[in-house]
C-alpha cells in the first residue's frame, strides 16, 4: 500500500495533506495497490468521507493515550504502526509533516526524502527534490522494504478521484511511555477570528526594509483587507521585529501560493522566492528597475511604495 500522513484541523483535511493524497493515488495506481491514510486525534474520524473522495481505502485514526497535545514522538509511533505493509510513506512538507516523517524514518531505520516535487514508484523510488533553498533541483533514489518523502505544498494537485467511495476507518493505538511524552505541544494560540492565512490567502501583500519601519506596514495592511488578502514580510523584517515571524515569508518561513502576490520593497533574495514562487501572478513594487523581485514579477510598478500603495488603495476605496 501507499501511506499518506493527513493533517487537519477539527475534521477538515489540510489541502496540503490533500495534495499529498494526490500524488499518493497516482504511486498506488502506478502500482497497482490501495491508497491509505494515517491521522490523528477523534476529529480525524469526520475527515473520512472526504478522503474516499480522493481515492483512499482506508483511514487508520490514531488515539494517542496519554497526556494531551501534539507530542511528536508519540504521534510517529502511531504513523510507525500505521505503515506497516507500506511500501512508500508521504506527507506534506510542514512542519509538522516534516518532523513526523523524520521521527517514523528513524523508528523504521529507513530511508527519508524531503521536499520532493516528484515521487516514481519504482524499485528503487526515484525522487526529485529541492536543495539549496530551492534553487536546485536533485534526482535521488531511496531503497528499502518502506520508504519516506516529504512533498513540497503546491507542488502537486488537490484533485478528487472519478471513483471514489467512503473510507474505511481502522483504530490505531501505539503502546506508549513517558518518554514519548518529553516533549508535546501544552498551549496554543489562535489567529484572532477572521483572520486570513498566509497558506490560505488567495491575495498576499508582502513588505520587505523598503517598506521603513513596523508603522508603515498599516497601508499594506489596508491594501491586504481591502483585497480580502493577508500581509507577510521577508526574513529582514522579521528580524527587525516589524512583524512576527509567523507573517515570514520564505525559505525559513510560510510557502504561499495565492493568486497574487504583491511585494513591497522586497529585494527578492533566493530565500524569499522558494516561499513565493508558487504564486499565480507576482506584482513588484519598488524603487530599484533591477531588482530581482523585479526580474521574477509578471507586473512590476517601479517607483515608491509610499505613493504606490496609498495610490492603489484609493481607487479601490472609489
Amino acid at each position: 500500500m501507499i501511506l499518506v500522513l493527513v493533517e487537519h484541523e477539527a475534521g477538515e483535511p489540510a489541502e496540503a495533506s490533500l495534495e499529498a493524497a494526490g500524488a499518493g493515488r497516482r504511486l498506488a495506481a502506478e502500482l497497482g495497490v490501495p491508497l491509505e491514510v494515517v491521522l490523528h486525534g477523534e476529529d480525524g474520524r469526520a475527515a473520512a468521507e472526504r478522503l474516499g473522495a480522493h481515492g483512499v481505502s482506508r483511514v487508520h485514526a490514531v488515539a494517542v493515550e496519554g497526556p494531551a497535545g501534539y507530542a511528536p514522538a508519540a504521534w510517529a509511533e502511531g504513523v510507525v504502526e500505521a505503515a506497516r505493509g507500506a511500501s512508500v510513506v508521504l506527507a506534506a512538507g510542514t512542519d509538522r509533516g516534516q518532523e513526523l516523517l523524520a521521527h517514523a524514518a528513524a523508528r523504521l531505520d529507513a530511508p527519508l526524502a524531503a521536499n520532493c516535487v516528484r515521487v516514481d514508484a519504482g524499485d528503487p523510488v526515484r525522487v526529485v527534490r529541492q536543495r539549496w533553498g530551492g534553487s536546485l533541483l536533485e534526482e535521488a533514489t531511496l531503497s528499502g522494504p518502506v520508504t519516506l518523502a516529504t512533498l513540497v505544498p503546491h507542488a502537486f494537485a488537490a484533485e478528487e478521484a472519478a471513483d471514489g467511495s467512503p473510507a474505511e476507518v481502522v483504530d490505531v493505538r501505539p503502546a506508549l511511555t513517558g518518554e514519548h511524552f518529553r516533549a508535546r505541544v501544552t498551549q496554543r494560540e489562535d489567529a484572532p477570528a477572521g483572520t486570513v492565512l498566509l497558506t490560505d490567502a488567495k491575495v498576499v501583500v508582502g513588505g520587505g526594509r523598503g517598506v521603513g519601519s513596523a508603522e508603515g506596514f498599516a497601508a499594506l495592511e489596508e491594501l491586504a483587507r481591502l483585497l480580502g488578502g493577508a500581509v507577510g514580510g521577508s526574513r529582514v523584517v522579521t528580524n527587525l521585529g516589524w512583524r512576527p515571524h509567523a507573517d515570514q515569508i520564505g525559505q525559513t518561513g510560510a510557502r504561499i501560493a495565492p493568486e497574487l502576490y504583491i511585494a513591497c520593497g522586497i529585494s527578492g533574495a533566493i530565500q524569499h522566492m522558494v516561499g513565493c514562487k508558487a504564486a499565480k501572478r507576482i506584482l513588484a513594487i519598488n524603487k530599484d528597475p533591477h531588482a530581482p523581485m523585479v526580474a521574477h514579477a509578471d507586473y512590476a510598478a517601479i517607483g515608491d511604495l509610499e505613493e504606490i500603495v496609498p495610490a492603489v488603495v484609493a481607487e479601490l476605496r472609489r
